[in-house]
């Protein structure tokens, strides 16, 4: 199953970057000077420090790639971040993906408590989101988020305004103990 995963994430990671749409070679200092925009939500370096938005920080460049493509595009939903990307380049967003890549995340902690009650948990989410949750091709770094942030998230994926086949699955899956005692987890891990 890991095997199968992998082989998707990498043809879509390949086919992302090899596609006629994004031939050139990202430019972390461009990227750097365009992220200015995304500073005062996210945060500086793209560490946000507020916990309703999402460090960009470490974050993999395909998975930021993808996501600010789907806000572009709109196929996914939020008017802030659609307006945000709706006159990006491709060349604009590969570079943004490639500075937060480079940029190295900090934790934003958890409660201690419920973060030990999530630890047995947290190893479902591996296979997708990588070794200690660092982020797997176009799967997001969960890693030091915010718990509300990753928990409002699930709770997208359950109630269906955020699409995502396996994630609303595996969501639906977590009673709200759960949920509340892995995104903990997740956000003590660095």
């Amino acid at each position: 199953m890991m095997n199968l995963c992998r082989k998707l994430y990498l043809g879509v990671f390949l086919s992302l970057f090899v596609s006629g749409l994004a031939l050139a070679a990202p430019d972390i200092a461009a990227g750097k000077e365009k992220a200015g925009m995304c500073f005062n939500c996210h945060g500086a370096e793209g560490n946000s420090k507020r916990s309703n938005f999402p460090s960009l920080a470490g974050q993999k460049p395909a998975y930021l790639v993808n996501q600010l493509r789907a806000f572009r595009e709109g196929t996914r939903e939020n008017g802030l971040m659609q307006n945000q990307a709706a006159n990006l380049t491709d060349a604009e967003i590969n570079n943004l993906a490639a500075f937060f890549a480079s940029v190295k995340n900090i934790s934003a902690g958890g409660d201690k408590a419920l973060a030990d009650k999530g630890e047995s948990k947290a190893p479902m989410c591996f296979g997708c989101h990588g070794n200690k949750a660092m982020g797997m091709g176009v799967t997001p770094r969960l890693a030091g988020q915010y718990p509300a942030y990753l928990q409002r998230q699930l709770q997208a994926f359950k109630d269906g305004t955020r699409k995502n086949g396996p994630m609303r699955g595996i969501a639906k899956m977590l009673s709200a103990e759960e949920v509340s005692a892995v995104t903990e987890y997740m956000g003590s891990l660095k």
